[in-house]
C-alpha cells in the first residue's frame, strides 16, 4: 500500500515545482531581452535619434563626432563631451564650424 506525502511534503513539492518554472520563464524572458536587443541596435545603428536617417562620423583631431545626413543634428558619445570640454576655444570653435551651413 502507498505511503500517502504529508501536507507538508506536498506544499515542498510544489514550491520546487514553482521555483523551477520561474527560473524557466526567467531564462526566457532573459533570452527574449537579448534578442529584441540586438535586433532594435541593428536596426536603429548609425541612424539619428530625430529623425532616423543615416549618421555620417566626422573625425576631428581623434574625436568622432556624430552627424545626422538629414537634420544637422551632432551627437556626441560617452566620453566626448568631456573630450570637447577639455579643448580650448579655439578648438571648440573649429570643431563646430565643421558643422555650420
Amino acid at each position: 500500500m502507498p505511503i500517502k506525502p504529508t501536507e507538508k511534503e506536498e506544499e515542498y513539492f510544489a514550491r520546487m515545482e514553482l521555483e523551477k518554472l520561474k527560473r524557466i520563464e526567467l531564462e526566457k524572458h532573459k533570452a527574449l531581452k537579448e534578442e529584441e536587443k540586438r535586433r532594435l541596435k541593428e536596426l536603429h545603428f548609425m541612424r539619428c535619434p530625430k529623425c532616423g536617417m543615416e549618421i555620417i562620423e566626422v573625425d576631428y583631431k581623434g574625436l568622432k563626432v556624430d552627424k545626422c545626413s538629414e537634420c544637422d543634428g551632432v551627437w556626441l558619445d560617452a566620453g566626448e563631451l568631456e573630450e570637447v570640454a577639455k579643448m580650448d576655444k579655439s578648438g571648440i570653435d573649429k570643431l563646430f564650424s565643421i558643422f555650420v551651413k
